[in-house]
């Protein structure tokens, strides 16, 4: 084999190694850049979650149950499900249309949940499936209440 064909293989053998941590690493690493700006939390109850994070809504009843819980460490976005005893919409919550989209995913949190909320606790979006509360807030809507100087819980 002469010069030019060993520069040859040696081009395509670089692009196949090029290829190969594209294909495989570059996903990997967008997976471990997107994870690190995330927590998340599960909690027996509403009064444990609210104990530990300054974060966690304040409408969360005390008794709420099976709290799962996650959240952007840089910015307002946050998805919520907890299981409520009593199986109504939370003191303070009240019908209305949601703001803002769902940015963040996790397996408790089904994807047709948006479809399902008639109502809103604090800058929460939330849907009640049987006993069953799945709440959401967007970044950009709390910006907006900061903004305009509403409170943001």
């Amino acid at each position: 084999m002469g010069i030019a064909g060993k520069v040859v293989l040696g081009v395509a053998a670089g692009g196949a190694a090029a290829a190969l941590v594209a294909t495989v690493l570059v996903p990997k690493a967008k997976d471990v850049l997107d994870g690190r700006h995330r927590q998340e939390a599960t909690y027996a109850t509403g009064s444990a979650a609210k104990a530990d994070r300054s974060s966690m809504p304040r409408w969360l009843p005390d008794g709420a149950t099976k709290v799962s819980y996650l959240m952007s460490t840089t910015g307002g976005d946050r998805l919520l499900k907890a299981s409520l005893p009593e199986g109504k919409l939370p003191e303070g919550c009240s019908s209305g249309t949601p703001e803002g989209a769902v940015n963040l995913r996790a397996s408790w949190f089904p994807s047709d949940i948006p479809g399902k909320a008639t109502a809103r606790c604090g800058l929460y979006n939330v849907a009640l499936v049987g006993s069953d509360l799945y709440g959401w807030q967007d970044d950009a809507v709390v910006i907006a209440a900061r903004k305009a100087g509403k409170t943001t819980d």
